[in-house]
């Protein structure tokens, strides 16, 4: 696994590191926008590429996300030892998190799920991606990234940036975690109930994943012994915390701060 750290050296000393574990299709990039506030909030922050995306390997075993815990503790533990972090899970990798805390609960003292799925609520409307590798011009494969990020990830138009598109093609040609389908079910609901640290959650309020259906997220949420909060931010899509990043920051930070 490859990781990315910063703020070691001016983290403070009473707060826990915290981990960002980035979404499907994506690496450590999907928090680009989000890093430097936290390490400005005096936090160590740690973002590795997940196993099969970005610069890292492929698991050994598995294709899904209960491949991952196993892989990303050996990271932690190289990194940190049997300290406790706050950790921090992005759709996919939120599902990850979820696992991690579940199955090695000393090394996780507060979880964050942001827009995740594997909650067993299916959305009204299937969300369809368009193919784009059978395209030769980059223009074609441009146009069909623009159109995928705005099903999905982004809800204002205008939020589809140069950036938005390069961190895209980026990422997903370097996703080789294929035949995914743990987020279509409910297994992250069955894990909540296990979980022994406190729990919340960030959601852009108009994720296509749950638009229409905000309504049922907080009950399922609340299967967690722990949970605390569940935080919507306005006029923000699936990738809140890049679409919104000011807004995000301020919420996660905030929250990061309350005593677990």
């Amino acid at each position: 696994m490859v990781w990315h750290l910063w703020g070691k050296a001016t983290r403070h000393p009473a707060l826990a590191p915290v981990v960002l574990l980035h979404g499907g299709s994506g690496s450590w990039t999907h928090w680009l926008r989000n890093i430097g506030a936290l390490a400005d909030s005096g936090r160590w922050v740690l973002v590795p590429d997940l196993p099969g995306f970005g610069e890292s390997d492929m698991p050994l075993h598995g294709t899904d996300a209960d491949a991952l815990p196993g892989p990303v503790e050996q990271g932690l533990q190289c990194i940190l030892g049997d300290a406790a972090c706050d950790l921090v899970g992005f759709s996919f990798g939120g599902m990850v998190a979820g696992f991690i805390a579940e199955q090695f609960c000393e090394r996780v003292a507060r979880l964050v799920l942001v827009g995740v799925p594997g909650l067993g609520i299916a959305p009204e409307k299937a969300i369809r991606l368009n193919a784009w590798r059978h395209l030769a011009e980059p223009a074609q494969r441009n146009a069909v990234h623009r159109r995928n990020l705005a099903a999905l990830m982004l809800l204002h138009p205008e939020s589809i940036t140069e950036l938005a598109l390069r961190l895209q093609v980026a990422n997903v040609l370097r996703d080789r975690m294929k035949g995914r389908s743990l987020s279509r079910t409910n297994v992250l609901a069955r894990s909540l109930a296990q979980l022994k640290c406190p729990v919340h959650a960030i959601y852009g309020r108009e994720d296509a994943l749950y638009r229409g259906m905000m309504e049922c997220l907080a009950p399922v949420l609340r299967l967690a012994p722990g949970f605390r909060a569940l935080t919507l931010v306005d006029a923000a899509g699936h990738w809140v915390q890049f679409e919104r990043a000011e807004a995000f920051d301020e919420a996660l930070v905030a929250l990061l701060n309350v005593n677990p």
